[in-house]
């Protein structure tokens, strides 16, 4: 049971530990944490970060199930272009692109907003590509249980962009695939259609 009487307060609570923590890392690199516009930064990372990370709260599986519905409609539903913006864990900084989803229905459908909020419920959380990809596919393969599902994630790091190898034109390309998408010809369907 947690210590907390609502999800306001534990907001609360760990903003301001997250905050504190901000605070600390600004005077440890140099800075002067009263300087004028450095004052309230602690505040805005720390809600930042809750933001950032607010998928570990939130159940992918449940946003699915709250918007299915019975349809014998048994062909291709893609839906492309899905804006993505994650933090690498590995440096805690940003990577951003576009998601490709497709399923083939096996008796229900989904509310069409529900797979972009999939998305976000994964990619608000500390991720890498890979898993990112593995992630939604998993979530709408075990929870719709369609004949096919396919995931196509194109992203820029700025882990490789803004440090290390420094590579500003850089793209990761991951995918994933089940069911009738693992056949040569439904993929390639599925490819041509987001134009890869």
């Amino acid at each position: 049971m947690s210590p907390y009487k609502s999800l306001e307060e534990y907001n609360f609570e760990i903003k301001a530990e997250v905050q504190e923590r901000y605070s600390r890392i600004i005077d440890e690199i140099g800075e002067d944490i009263h300087r004028e516009g450095l004052v309230k930064t602690p505040e805005r990372a720390a809600k930042a970060m809750l933001f950032l990370t607010q998928g570990y709260k939130q159940d992918a599986e449940e946003i699915l199930k709250g918007a299915m519905f019975k349809e014998d409609y048994d062909d291709m539903v893609i839906i492309r272009d899905i804006e993505l913006y994650s933090l690498c864990e590995h440096h805690m900084l940003p990577f951003f692109g576009k998601a490709h989803i497709a399923y083939i229905p096996n008796g229900h459908i989904v509310g069409l907003s529900k797979i972009p909020r999939v998305v976000d419920v994964f990619a608000r959380r500390l991720q890498v590509q890979e898993r990112l990809t593995h992630d939604i596919l998993e979530c709408i393969n075990n929870t719709l249980k369609p004949k096919g599902v396919a995931v196509v994630i194109e992203a820029s790091h700025m882990c490789m962009m803004m440090r290390g190898v420094q590579k500003q034109n850089s793209v990761t390309t991951t995918s994933g695939f089940r069911g009738q998408f693992e056949k040569q010809e439904t993929r390639n369907e599925f490819l041509n259609l987001i134009g890869r």
